[in-house]
């Protein structure tokens, strides 16, 4: 029988994803990496209707996934709903987590900027660098200095909102992770829900949204034959439960 780590903890995931099948995979990839049960992360869809704050009731953690084709820099009808419930939930100090479009979200929601950059778009199994500030942060500190994580976007954050502190980069662009000082608020620009098999998954359900910024037909595969394991990132989201919630495991 699979148990919990958390059994007590409840939680939110905020997705925006319009296939049923994409939004169901999300939800098993957090569960998976948090070590929760499924039934411990509620979910909602902006795409099923217009999130509000009393979705956070009584819920212990919010989580902000990836997107498909929905992008942070795009003013639909649910997005200032979106960034009203980041807002509320950091001033009611409940612990956030985004993750690619869900860091996007984070930083539009509290002052950041957002770009729709395809030029710099990063896709497959790629290396990421702490920065020093980085390297003393109590979630990313036991990370090597470079480790392997999964992308898949083409919009990036370009300025950090005030107080954010930049934790990572990759060659191609800064703000791969981003902690906001006194509170406990985390994005990060890859997938930290991903693990190979997940990303793969991901890349082949998602391929439609990349072809432009492809060179060819067969550069796909070349992407998904380079995929590798992110030993480290499989457990940020376990980690960062057990950092910002002072909840003891009952099950490493």
């Amino acid at each position: 029988m699979i148990e919990s780590s958390f059994p007590e903890l409840r939680c939110l995931l905020l997705q925006a994803r319009t296939e049923v099948d994409m939004a169901s995979q999300e939800l098993d990839c957090f569960a998976e990496r948090t070590r929760l049960l499924r039934h411990q992360l509620g979910t909602f869809n902006v795409t099923d209707g217009t999130p509000s704050r009393d979705l956070l009731t009584d819920k212990d953690v919010l989580f902000i996934g990836g997107a498909g084709e929905f992008s942070a820099t795009r003013d639909y009808d649910w997005m200032p709903h979106v960034l009203d419930l980041v807002r509320f939930a950091v001033d009611a100090d409940v612990p956030i987590f985004g993750s690619c479009w869900g860091h996007q979200i984070i930083a539009r929601a509290l002052g950041g900027c957002v770009e729709h950059d395809p030029t710099r778009a990063e896709m497959g199994c790629l290396p990421v660098q702490l920065t020093e500030a980085g390297r003393a942060d109590a979630l990313f500190s036991p990370f090597p200095p470079s480790f392997l994580a999964n992308m898949g976007h083409h919009d990036r954050v370009t300025i950090l909102p005030d107080g954010a502190v930049e934790l990572a980069r990759s060659e191609s662009q800064p703000h791969q992770a981003f902690r906001l000082e006194g509170t406990r608020v985390y994005g990060t620009q890859f997938h930290s829900e991903l693990d190979a098999r997940r990303e793969r998954e991901r890349l082949i359900r998602y391929q439609r949204f990349y072809r432009n910024e492809l060179p060819d037909d067969s550069a796909l595969q070349r992407i998904i034959d380079n995929l590798a394991e992110t030993t480290e990132v499989d457990h940020l989201l376990f980690d960062f439960l057990r950092l910002v919630t002072g909840h003891t495991p009952d099950a490493a």
